[in-house]
């Protein structure tokens, strides 16, 4: 199983939705590649913290500094917008 075929069947192993149909050949690939393993660990992570259904308070220094990414972002692709 190559990377991209990993990718292309991650819902239904992360989701252990009908997996064991591709159960032993994730294992495997899993086994032997670090950067898929990132992958599937982050997307579990997510999931967890996503089902939990608890916000995460953000600082307000973040909050301010993605605004302002935000709307530099917005001012550059749509520089009409502004006027």
């Amino acid at each position: 199983m190559s990377c991209e075929e990993l990718l292309k069947a991650l819902n239904e192993y992360v989701d252990a939705e009908d997996a064991l149909a591709v159960y032993r050949e994730f294992a495997d690939h899993l086994a032997g590649c670090n950067p898929c393993q990132l992958v599937v660990d982050n997307i579990r992570k997510t999931i967890r913290l996503y089902k939990a259904g608890e916000p995460y308070p953000m600082p307000a220094a973040f909050s301010d500094r993605m605004r302002d990414a935000l709307r530099a972002k917005w001012a550059e692709a749509f520089p009409a917008a502004g006027q």
